[in-house]
């Protein structure tokens, strides 16, 4: 029964209700009702989890996201990782994470990885880490790519929060599984190009007004090109560790 994670989910379907939020699924078929999987979903939003965790639900599934391990500082989420079945990832060592990954795969769980690792900038796919596609091959599952869209409207890096009742819409496309052969490349360039083509798919039916920050530059937004995105990442971690030296 897991009662901290139902206890989540009707706090999420509440929340949905509360703000007017429209989530549209498609595709939800190619997410197995049961068996494991390993879900990659793009990262657009700090909530982008919570629809793709509802579309997981509308499968009567629960999906096993793949998290920093710095979020267990705090007390709070640090109780909801470990009664959710959360699974945390010290990025500085990983492969602790990794193992528990693959075995919740084999123990039939779904489990949510986002590619890019970070928040992209520019709401464009990001280059790919390759844990996704290993974890994939080595738990022999499926590795199902799955696009959410507009939940960066209501929360994203470098913007206000906008978490009222603003009756943004959020589209969720999940693709095709693709089968866990060939090597990890392989597999990661074929989930990216699926990515990418189901991306902009759902950008090209989504309103996507000129000039809107949310609105990638390659479809007449205000959002930073790929490579501007980049310098502003790299700024960011340059600043990040000047902070970490100045406090030792």
């Amino acid at each position: 029964m897991e009662p901290v994670f139902r206890t989540l989910e009707i706090a999420a379907g509440l929340a949905r209700r509360v703000v007017g939020t429209k989530i549209s699924f498609h595709g939800l078929d190619n997410m197995p009702t049961r068996g494991g999987a390993v879900i990659a979903i793009n990262h657009t939003s700090y909530i982008d989890f919570l629809p793709a965790a509802l579309a997981a639900t509308e499968r009567r599934r629960r999906m096993r996201f793949m998290i920093k391990a710095e979020m267990q500082e705090v007390k709070f989420i640090n109780f909801l990782i470990a009664h959710s079945g959360t699974i945390p990832v010290d990025r500085t060592a990983g492969a602790g994470a990794y193992a528990v990954a693959v075995q919740r795969l084999r123990e039939g769980e779904l489990v949510g990885v986002y590619p890019e690792a970070t928040i992209s900038r520019s709401f464009e796919l990001k280059e790919f880490k390759s844990g996704a596609a290993r974890m994939a091959l080595e738990a022999q599952v499926p590795l199902i790519p799955m696009i959410v869209w507009g939940a960066h409207r209501m929360w994203t890096k470098d913007h206000p929060k906008r978490l009222g009742r603003n009756k943004i819409p959020i589209t969720v496309v999940v693709g095709a599984p693709l089968p866990p052969v060939g090597h990890a490349g392989q597999l990661e360039t074929t989930l990216r190009t699926s990515m990418t083509t189901i991306l902009h798919d759902v950008q090209a039916r989504y309103p996507h007004p000129a000039g809107a920050y949310w609105v990638p530059k390659r479809l007449g937004g205000g959002a930073p090109t790929l490579t501007e995105a980049k310098l502003l990442d790299e700024a960011e971690l340059a600043q990040r560790a000047r902070k970490r030296s100045d406090h030792q």
